[in-house]
């Protein structure tokens, strides 16, 4: 007879008698002067959650400047899940490693939500040939994130409706400022040459920034950075930088530089020199505390760090922050 082992770490096994045992014996949230308590998983996530909250919750972000693709629960993230009132998630199979907390979190009844479920089936990209895997790098087409906001406003609003009134009018005046900082966007990308337009990046997490602005974009790895990039894919990628004379490669916050260095290598070869980009931010935001910290510091940082490693003609400057500040100086100067 075959006898087949399973063999199971040690962690994966306390981690599965946390969830047996808080999912048994739920505990009682603790007391938080009247807000709701809200846990996120990504910056994003929480960035979003608490614009659109405000003074009514108190949000905790499980993790932030990590790559969600491959972040796995520790025993403290699933106790905070389980005390939370709510929790939001990305979604769309972001948090893969997350599923079997969720999953527990959801037994029990809990109040549990996908920032992205409530999004319209035609606005949720798959690339070809990944049928059953959505791309789920929402965050990177501000309009779509707008319609997230009001979607969790709405949720919000359902579990607490005493104040669904403000939750509403914050997640609307967020998306205004998200139609702000994109109708920047358009003006700064929008005047990259055409035969410039070629965004090669470390992994696919572009596909909505690039089908905003009219980009064509390219990368290494998947969608998810637990996929392995291939000779074949790598090969595929140098002969395409090579015969389009695409001049750079961005590299990004969570992605190992690896990959990129060995494109870069391999278009020399070939005889075309290809230089490394600044750093985008593509599954996780900047530093907590900074602008580039922020969801909005995150898409200014990368509309700029784009715009000018594609060679925009943008004559204004590539900061939303720095324009919004002229602007404001503009509007209050007196006429002549």
């Amino acid at each position: 007879m075959l006898t087949l082992r399973l063999q199971v770490s040690p962690r994966l096994n306390f981690l599965v008698f946390l969830l047996l045992l808080w999912g048994c014996n739920p505990p009682a949230p603790t007391a938080n002067n009247g807000q709701t308590r809200i846990v996120v998983t990504t910056g994003m996530v929480g960035d979003l959650v608490q614009h659109v909250a405000g003074e009514h919750a108190e949000v905790l972000t499980l993790y932030d400047a990590v790559d969600p693709h491959q972040y796995a629960p520790t025993g403290s993230d699933i106790k905070e899940i389980m005390l939370a009132d709510v929790v939001f998630y990305s979604g769309l199979h972001l948090e893969g490693p997350m599923a079997d907390a969720f999953e527990g979190r959801s037994r029990r009844g809990g109040e549990i939500h996908a920032v992205t479920e409530r999004l319209a089936k035609e606005d949720v990209r798959t690339p070809e040939g990944s049928e059953g895997h959505p791309d789920p790098h929402v965050w990177h087409d501000p309009i779509l994130w707008g319609q997230c906001a009001l979607d969790v406003g709405e949720i919000l609003s359902e579990i607490d409706p005493e104040h669904a009134a403000d939750y509403r009018q914050n997640a609307l005046d967020y998306q205004q400022r998200l139609k702000e900082i994109d109708a920047f966007a358009q003006q700064v990308l929008g005047a990259i040459p055409e035969k410039q337009r070629h965004l090669v990046t470390a992994h696919d997490a572009f596909e909505y920034f690039a089908g905003r602005y009219g980009l064509e974009v390219r990368s290494i790895q998947g969608i998810s950075t637990m996929s392995q990039a291939g000779l074949f894919d790598q090969e595929r990628l140098i002969d395409f930088m090579v015969e389009n004379q695409i001049p750079m490669i961005f590299v990004e916050s969570t992605v190992p530089e690896k990959f990129v260095r060995q494109v870069i290598e391999g278009a020399h070869v070939k005889g075309w020199e290809v230089q490394k980009g600044d750093v985008l931010y593509s599954d996780a935001m900047g530093t907590p505390g900074t602008y580039e910290g922020t969801y909005i510091g995150m898409l200014d940082h990368n509309i700029a760090t784009i715009g000018k490693g594609l060679g925009s003609k943008w004559e204004g400057p590539f900061s939303f922050q720095e324009y919004e500040q002229q602007q404001a100086a503009t509007a209050t100067e007196p006429a002549n």
